[in-house]
């Protein structure tokens, strides 16, 4: 069940979404998934639109189609063109339309907690942690985080975000 938090910031995404066709400023995606606490970055760059119901957390994004791509050379990720779960603060449930390549599977990415400065991710029966500053800057479907334009990839000290693996896996 929501916070009374977590249920006034998603009533604001919708009074703002409600006025948006009246010139009033619309959080992005980008911005909702933020005040949630969580990074841009657990996002890939061309998220066209979403949707989000304030009273249960349900939420969908949507990709202008599918989208992979390679961080670090040791992972694989796959966005299809909707995302869809439940946000509440620090935690991403019930996910679908996120995958990573493990071995030779692929597993769906189903849950993502934020710990502190660590995220976790679970495809179910397993779970990696990652340091947060991992997902400062958002990667690029093709390309990750390694594409040849600089245009928004840099945060504001200059650095790239860079997901360094660490194969930290614990079972539930």
């Amino acid at each position: 069940m929501p916070s009374n938090r977590q249920t006034t910031v998603a009533f604001v995404v919708l009074i703002l979404s409600a006025f948006a066709g009246g010139g009033s400023a619309v959080l992005t995606a980008y911005e909702v998934i933020e005040s949630y606490d969580f990074p841009v970055g657990i996002l890939p760059k061309g998220v066209t639109h979403y949707d989000l119901d304030a009273s249960s957390g349900k939420f969908n994004a949507y990709l202008g189609g599918s989208c992979s791509f390679s961080l670090e050379g040791s992972y694989q990720l796959r966005y299809k063109s909707r995302i869809s779960g439940y946000i509440y603060k620090d935690k991403l449930t019930d996910l679908s339309g996120v995958s990573v390549k493990v071995l030779f599977l692929w597993l769906n990415i189903v849950e993502v907690r934020r710990k502190g400065d660590k995220l976790e991710f679970s495809v179910g029966i397993a779970s990696a942690e990652f340091g947060i500053d991992n997902f400062f800057v958002c990667p690029q479907c093709g390309c990750g985080l390694n594409c040849n334009t600089l245009d928004d990839d840099d945060d504001d000290d200059g650095k790239r975000g860079n997901l360094r693996s660490n194969p930290l896996v614990s079972s539930f």
